[in-house]
């Protein structure tokens, strides 16, 4: 079952994690469409990243109309300056709203985010790279991880996963993960210089007993259809998360290129959308 439902409603275009949208903490969790917003041309309408040259006052005000629908506000937007790295940033108070109003405040060359502060909504941005998502409910850690394929070779899951233990204290049996659409196995095709990064995460290494094409499906001439989805996936699996406490979307946004903004699909030239995560004070 899709466990990113699109909410029917008039307004920025929204898909909830539902089942993790929880009235007894206020957690809300999910993922930007590319409809119900303010902006034009290519990034028509609800782009919400600074960084790829659209009028920033239609970024800000569609940035204000999302937070607004999750029940937060603009100052509460806190997000990173993502760089496709694996670092990440533990936010409090002291760091809310950072990024909210212009790339120069964002936490720098950061593609993770964690917080245990109610009234902090973290935020990254996508289009095609894989969102992931974690929620340890016992001590109400939340983060989000920007994985594109750098980011996912990186181990930039396993390290969140790593950070809520140390920082937090979180048990593995009890984090929850989620991975948010993105650009999927049939329409993600690499060269070897990616599937030489994909191969050093060891996935396929002998006694694992893994089918490749969970990972990839070789075309030939050098190139490969790959799975970040079920990478991620794995590499959760293998940092100890429960397979059961893994939700994953079935949405490719490159083949529902009328929902999401697709680097690939549009070209380059396109909008963004957001991840989001976040406790509301109670």
């Amino acid at each position: 079952m899709e466990p990113f439902k699109k909410q029917d409603y008039q307004g920025p275009n929204l898909f909830v994690l539902e089942s993790w949208n929880e009235e007894g903490t206020g957690l809300t969790a999910g993922f930007s469409g590319r409809g119900g917003g303010v902006g034009t041309g290519p990034y028509d309408s609800l782009n919400l990243a600074l960084h790829v040259g659209d009028r920033p006052e239609d970024v800000i005000a569609n940035r204000k109309l999302t937070a607004e629908a999750l029940g937060f506000s603009l100052e509460d937007w806190t997000c990173g300056e993502q760089v496709h790295s694996n670092e990440i940033a533990v936010i409090g108070l002291e760091e809310r709203g950072s990024g909210s109003l212009d790339r120069e405040s964002a936490i720098q060359d950061t593609d993770g985010l964690l917080t245990n502060t109610p009234g902090v909504l973290l935020a990254s941005y996508y289009a095609d790279c894989v969102p992931l998502y974690f929620w340890d409910p016992v001590k109400h850690v939340a983060g989000l991880a920007h994985a594109g394929w750098k980011g996912t070779v990186s181990g930039i899951a396993s390290r969140m996963i790593e950070k809520m233990t140390t920082e937090f204290g979180s048990r593995t049996e009890n984090v929850r993960t989620a991975i948010g659409p993105s650009i999927g196995q049939c329409c993600y095709e690499v060269d070897d210089k990616v599937m030489s990064k994909v191969n050093d995460l060891g996935l396929l290494a002998p006694g694992n007993n893994m089918d490749s094409s969970l990972f990839y499906i070789d075309k030939g001439n050098g190139k490969y259809m790959l799975n970040l989805k079920e990478i991620n996936r794995h590499i959760m699996i293998k940092a100890g998360i429960l397979t059961d406490h893994i939700e994953c979307t079935s949405w490719c946004t490159s083949c529902r290129n009328d929902l999401f903004f697709s680097y690939r699909k549009d070209g380059g030239t396109t909008g963004r959308m957001a991840s989001w995560i976040g406790m509301r004070k109670r």
